[in-house]
């Protein structure tokens, strides 16, 4: 595992104009990490990427690789590679010079370009493509040059901001596994950006969890998913998302308007509002608790996805195909105490 590549951001904020697009971000990847930013839309993700590979100027913070200041330095400077979603090849020359060409403009002899331009395409199976132009290639052929270019220099920071997002759905997973490979075959750090949940928790050692231009959580995916931070990650992670509902703690149980109190896995310091989250999975059907209605099933094959209505609050339960439900059908729903999550209704953090 390479021992280059680690980076560190210090209270980085960036505005466009009035705007703050990024409030003081902080942020800390090992070198040889596979680190994911996840967020949706104008979270300030991709901005940060791009602050990373220079394209973007910092209004404050610092941004430090492997000990070194490189705030202020231009992106050739920084000795890092990075494939965007377009995947930008140029389209006069062929797959070859595609992938040569970061090593041709630092000068590097026709023979020693060759030899890693074969060995970067071999790495990602284009090795037979060397001598086509893109606009002969599929998607997925396109988005492989744009890998084997990036890696071809032997970068110490690999930087992908939506790579996979103009593949169809069949390829996108192909290419996430590969490149998972890739990643971990060369031991070099990668920061990856997207809006898809589902990638980072497949790829990500680690993912941070931007937010209106903050990130909300830092943590492996697994604790992402199993400890939500803030309500706000809460509510953007899983598929489908967690059910969110207002309630009030009191003690070791919470009660959510009418309904009998549901004990939880936790005891309140004094009576407090909060916001209920339970993932759809782990609502179940029971002869007692939360009334609710079904309003319509949506069938997944193996599983299903139960609509309901309680108390004016619309839910989600994820079910095995076996249960016998109708659409207007009346049950309770119950979820085991320490499949619980509270939040603080007015701040969104975890309280339990």
């Amino acid at each position: 595992m390479t021992s280059k590549g680690a980076v560190s951001i210090r209270a980085v904020v960036k505005r466009h104009g009035a705007t703050t697009v990024l409030h003081g971000v902080d942020l800390d990847i090992a070198a040889g990490e596979f680190f994911v930013l996840l967020g949706p839309s104008g979270s300030g993700k991709t901005t940060t990427l791009r602050i990373l590979a220079g394209l973007e100027a910092v209004n404050a913070g610092q941004v430090v690789l492997d000990g070194e200041d490189v705030t202020h330095r231009e992106p050739g400077e920084r000795d890092v590679a990075m494939v965007f979603q377009s995947y930008a090849l140029y389209p006069h020359m062929t797959v070859a010079q595609n992938i040569g060409f970061p090593l041709k403009m630092i000068g590097q002899s026709a023979a020693a370009i060759g030899q890693a331009v074969r060995e970067a395409a071999q790495r990602v199976s284009i090795a037979h493509l060397l001598e086509r132009r893109p606009g002969q290639l599929s998607g997925g052929q396109q988005q492989r040059v744009a890998l084997a270019r990036a890696i071809v220099r032997q970068p110490r920071l690999f930087l992908l901001d939506e790579p996979l997002s103009n593949l169809d759905a069949k390829l996108r997973l192909e290419t996430r596994v590969e490149l998972k490979r890739l990643q971990r075959a060369l031991g070099v750090t990668t920061v990856y950006v997207t809006h898809d949940q589902e990638e980072a928790m497949t790829l990500a050692d680690r993912v941070a969890v931007f937010m209106d231009g903050r990130i909300v959580q830092v943590a492996p995916p697994r604790e992402i998913f199993g400890r939500p931070a803030h309500v706000s990650v809460a509510g953007f992670i899983g598929t489908p998302a967690m059910n969110l509902i207002p309630a009030r703690w009191q003690g070791s149980s919470v009660r959510l308007g009418d309904a009998p109190a549901v004990e939880i896995a936790a005891s309140a310091p004094e009576p407090c509002d909060v916001t209920l989250g339970v993932r759809p999975a782990d609502l179940r059907l029971a002869e007692s608790g939360l009334p609710a209605r079904v309003e319509l099933i949506e069938e997944l094959g193996d599983s299903r996805i139960v609509n309901l209505v309680s108390q004016g609050q619309a839910l989600k339960m994820k079910c095995d195909d076996g249960a016998a439900l109708g659409e207007g059908q009346a049950v309770h729903l119950q979820f085991a105490p320490g499949n619980a999550h509270l939040f603080d209704r007015q701040s969104g953090r975890r309280l339990n």
